[in-house]
């Protein structure tokens, strides 16, 4: 007997519970020489804002009204940038996954770079919480000669505020294609206890923050000096960096097991390599 319920991995109490369901999309196209919104959808929970910014690429905000996931939720994010556009999406704040009643939150994410475009994904970090189940999910397609920069950060609970987490479940998938043709793929899995599965010197060295940078460009190998240079400078007995390219991609890997010392060493790196201001966002 086919058992809806169980199919859904949400227990019979969670099942009667309100989730979260969001959907935005944004879209930026030239007019006049310059990047400009071309179109916005938005539904649900998930929310986009376009601060005003001056002599800075273009930004969008995401915005989760519902403050939090946790199982059964979905929130779906798109973000276009066409041909010789520049575009920042960033988030309000960080995402936080909370303790699951039963099955996974999911969190998709679909990017799209035209020809001579650039697009930045810089959201702030998502903390996972005691017992949390996240699955998350990102696709970016690049023209031959689009530029991506792209950022993710994981924060296991709060250490200021005395957490421990014991237990949980994240699995987070990336896939980048060039031309239709696959160049980057980097699957994580969190199962469990992360004093066991991140205490070994090949992980996370008991590390409890992470965080992924990637420069996808066909000229990103030219700037490995930079980013180990920028890298260089946050390295301390908490913070630990490197950065590698291969083929048209710049991979920086950030660890730490203090989370207010990763955010600061990002903010720092981001600044130096990107030689920019990150969105204001990130200062409140």
């Amino acid at each position: 007997m086919y058992d809806a319920e169980a199919a859904s991995g949400l227990s019979p109490h969670a099942k009667h519970m309100q989730r979260v369901k969001g959907t935005a999309r944004i879209r930026f196209a030239l007019s006049a020489g310059k990047t400009r919104l071309a179109d916005l959808y938005q539904n649900g929970s998930a929310k986009i804002r376009l601060p005003k910014v001056y002599n800075e690429p273009a930004t969008a905000v995401l915005i989760n009204t519902a403050g939090g996931l946790t199982g059964g939720d979905e929130l779906s994010y798109q973000a276009t940038a066409d041909e010789g556009t520049h575009a920042i999406v960033t988030s309000q704040a960080a995402e936080r996954a909370y303790r699951s009643p039963g099955g996974s939150a999911k969190v998709t994410g679909h990017l799209a770079v035209g020809a001579g475009a650039t697009l930045e994904w810089l959201p702030q970090e998502t903390i996972l919480f005691e017992a949390s189940d996240l699955k998350r999910q990102i696709y970016a397609d690049l023209a031959g000669d689009a530029r991506l920069l792209m950022l993710e950060s994981i924060v296991l609970g709060r250490k200021a505020m005395g957490e421990q987490v014991q237990s949980v479940s994240f699995k987070d998938s990336w896939r980048i294609r060039r031309d239709n043709k696959l160049v980057f793929a980097d699957d994580i899995r969190f199962q469990g206890d992360p004093s066991r599965f991140l205490h070994g010197p090949a992980t996370a060295g008991k590390g409890q923050v992470v965080a992924t940078f990637v420069d996808c460009a066909i000229d990103a190998e030219d700037r490995l000096s930079v980013a180990r240079s920028s890298l260089d400078t946050v390295q301390t007995e908490t913070t630990r960096a490197a950065a590698s390219t291969w083929n048209g991609l710049l991979v920086a890997r950030l660890v730490s097991t203090d989370s207010r010392n990763l955010r600061s060493a990002l903010m720092h790196f981001l600044t130096c390599y990107r030689a920019a201001d990150l969105p204001r966002v990130w200062h409140c």
